[in-house]
């Protein structure tokens, strides 16, 4: 089922690729001055409780999207629940400190408006509840279980796309309403995550939904980055429109998250080592766009990516599952202070580590020579995917994997 749904989803990204104009990289300078924090680094795992096994690396937060733990999922008749996955996945994520972010999303089939309309994943999905009262106890039944316990709640999935949402914004807004009010009557200490739209047209979705005041409903931001088959860098267009929607209705202060994103094409992935420069410089450019959290997609994923995280048992690592590792090291805990690119369109970032400066480059489209500059005092050179060696030369290369370029404590 789920190869099922994300087949309709990479037609609806073919067609706004087709559609869409060409991608401007440029960017105004939104970095958050605060020090990247742990949970920034969040991932999409489907099966966690049987047959994928925990992560071997650190996955601070976890967003349960095509997770068996929608609405239909836990209320698949009307007034009889089943939490056994949702429990096992709740107790997991305490077991190893990981936040979570659940989607309060899709009618079941006894609730929908549309109980025969054709979806994505089975009849009536899609559709608006008939009757309010059925999404407000399905709420309040979730909020009051999990209270303390689940972080955050997103209200749907890709309400732009009629894969997933064939009601209107307007009935969208009602719903956020609804459950914004009962979480928050329950659960004053978890965040509500705005309804998350994805590609263009989201963009424009988005600024409706803030228009008639969905703002007020919720406390974070949620958007889709997909910018497949683009680079990592088109993400900083995308959010430059969206800190541009946030500024017009006075919601700029509150903060952005990236809740989904990955590669499902092009097919093939041209390689393994691709990958995992794609997945480091999709979270640097998203921190330095002033996203907040980011949540991949997906760990344990084989059929719609094409650019995976790891083999097909799911544990064993690729080569962008250690560079979701590596990038944690690498920014967890750093003010980012400035990200820009040169001439050459290399990139360097510069990162303040407790006292301790560093600086990352890459260039996205060759390999380049690159002087590093004496005021760096560099003395370690670490590549993405390889090991730290001591820096005896000014001169290095750089290319797509990201470089952590170290100083000199003592500078």
């Amino acid at each position: 089922m789920q190869h099922f749904v994300k087949v309709f989803s990479y037609l609806v990204l073919i067609f706004t690729v087709l559609r869409g104009p060409t991608i401007s990289y440029g960017m105004e300078p939104a970095t958050p001055s605060q020090p990247v924090p742990r949970n920034f680094f969040g991932m999409h795992v489907h099966r966690a409780n049987d047959p994928t096994h925990w992560p071997s690396v650190s996955m601070p937060s976890w967003r349960l999207w095509d997770a068996s733990v929608a609405w239909p999922n836990l209320e698949p008749h009307k007034d009889q629940w089943s939490f056994k996955t949702l429990d096992e996945y709740v107790a997991l994520a305490q077991e190893h400190h990981s936040a979570l972010l659940l989607p309060l999303a899709l009618s079941p089939a006894w609730a929908s408006a549309r109980p025969l309309e054709p979806s994505v994943y089975q009849p009536g999905f899609a559709a608006e509840p008939r009757d309010i009262e059925d999404w407000r106890t399905f709420v309040r039944m979730v909020a009051i279980r999990y209270k303390g316990r689940i972080q955050a709640y997103e209200i749907w999935n890709e309400p732009n796309s009629k894969y997933f949402w064939t009601g209107s914004l307007d009935q969208m807004l009602v719903l956020t309403r609804e459950a914004s009010r009962i979480i928050r009557s329950i659960d004053p200490e978890a965040l509500i995550v705005s309804p998350a739209a994805t590609n263009r047209d989201g963009i424009a979705w988005l600024s409706e939904f803030l228009s008639k005041g969905g703002g007020q409903y919720v406390d974070v931001i949620g958007f889709h980055f997909y910018v497949a088959p683009h680079p990592p860098e088109a993400i900083t267009a995308v959010a430059r429109q969206i800190r541009e929607i946030l500024l017009r209705y006075g919601v700029v202060d509150k903060p952005l998250w990236n809740t989904e994103t990955g590669w499902p094409y092009p097919k093939p992935f041209p390689s393994d080592t691709l990958g995992a420069a794609y997945l480091a410089r999709a979270y640097i450019l998203s921190w330095v766009s002033g996203v907040t959290r980011f949540y991949w997609y997906s760990w344990d994923n084989h059929n719609w990516v094409s650019l995976e995280t790891t083999d097909k048992d799911s544990s064993t690592l690729k080569p962008a599952g250690k560079a979701y590792e590596v990038i944690q090291m690498w920014l967890e805990g750093a003010k980012v202070n400035n990200c820009s690119q040169d001439s050459a369109r290399t990139w360097l970032c510069s990162l303040n580590h407790s006292g301790t400066i560093q600086h990352i480059g890459w260039n996205p489209e060759k390999q380049v020579k690159f002087e590093i500059p004496a005021s760096w005092h560099a003395t370690e050179v670490t590549p993405l995917l390889g090991d730290t060696r001591r820096n005896k030369d000014s001169r290095i290369t750089l290319g797509p994997l990201p470089t952590l370029i170290a100083a000199d404590t003592a500078h």
